[in-house]
């Protein structure tokens, strides 16, 4: 058995649900690990069956995730009801490629702090280069050590604490399949293809991806698009306290009822 067909073996979406009502899917980040979404699910789960999920790791292409997706929304629906699906960073890349590919499972989109395509390049490269070099057990520190740029200021201490513990869950493969995807990921010729009502939320304090950037050039783009400004918010704020995806779909228009 080649190692790329024992991968694909041994990947478990460890797909887990809570609540009850229409189909709602998280998309993980580039942690892939589906576990960030913890303050978000008991809120969700009022009015949605939500569904978190692991990304497979030793995926080499986008491709492979996008049909990873279709199934975990698949699986939560019997009707097959299309999904609502909310895709963080890397997940709204995803979530996007998703929604092209199978729009008939897609209701609607809601992408955060993402981007159709990451620039600059060079920041990739020496992302991956470092990936490579760095021993991982030292990358809690580097999470540390890098926090104060990546969250929001209203985060709580014993959030970012929680942040830690849940992050040490990713693996050093899973990070570079990933990093390596979006080397080749371009869906900027594509936007337009985007058919489902998309609702882009952009943190106006990102200083990882420049989201509001690129939120207003993906809505001048996608034909059903609004945008929202997360004020004051980093790249990672849904663990912030004042940020509530329920609240900001049912303004959306897109509750469950």
């Amino acid at each position: 058995m080649t190692s790329r067909a024992a991968s694909e073996l041994a990947y478990e979406p460890n797909v887990k649900t809570e609540g009850s009502g229409p189909p709602l899917v998280l998309v993980p980040g580039l942690d892939g690990t589906g576990r960030l979404f913890y303050r978000q699910v008991p809120l969700l789960a009022r009015d949605f069956r939500v569904a978190t999920y692991a990304l497979r790791d030793g995926a080499r292409d986008m491709a492979t995730l996008v049909d990873d997706l279709a199934a975990v929304v698949r699986e939560l629906s019997a009707e097959r009801e299309p999904a609502i699906v909310v895709g963080e960073s890397f997940g709204g890349t995803l979530a996007m490629s998703f929604a092209i590919a199978h729009p008939e499972l897609a209701r609607a989109l809601v992408v955060l702090n993402s981007f159709p395509y990451f620039r600059p390049r060079y920041r990739l490269r020496l992302a991956v280069t470092a990936l490579e070099l760095m021993p991982w057990g030292v990358m809690g520190l580097v999470r540390r050590l890098t926090a104060f740029r990546l969250h929001s200021r209203y985060t709580h201490r014993e959030e970012l604490e929680r942040f830690l513990r849940e992050t040490g869950y990713t693996t050093r493969v899973g990070y570079l399949s990933r990093l390596r995807i979006l080397q080749r990921y371009d869906l900027r010729r594509h936007l337009g293809e985007l058919q489902p009502p998309t609702l882009f939320l952009a943190a106006d304090r990102d200083h990882l991806v420049p989201s509001l950037e690129q939120a207003s050039y993906m809505v001048e783009r996608v034909p059903r698009a609004r945008l929202r400004v997360l004020e004051g918010h980093g790249h990672i704020c849904l663990i912030a306290p004042n940020v509530d995806l329920r609240a900001i779909i049912a303004d959306w228009g897109l509750g469950a009822a």
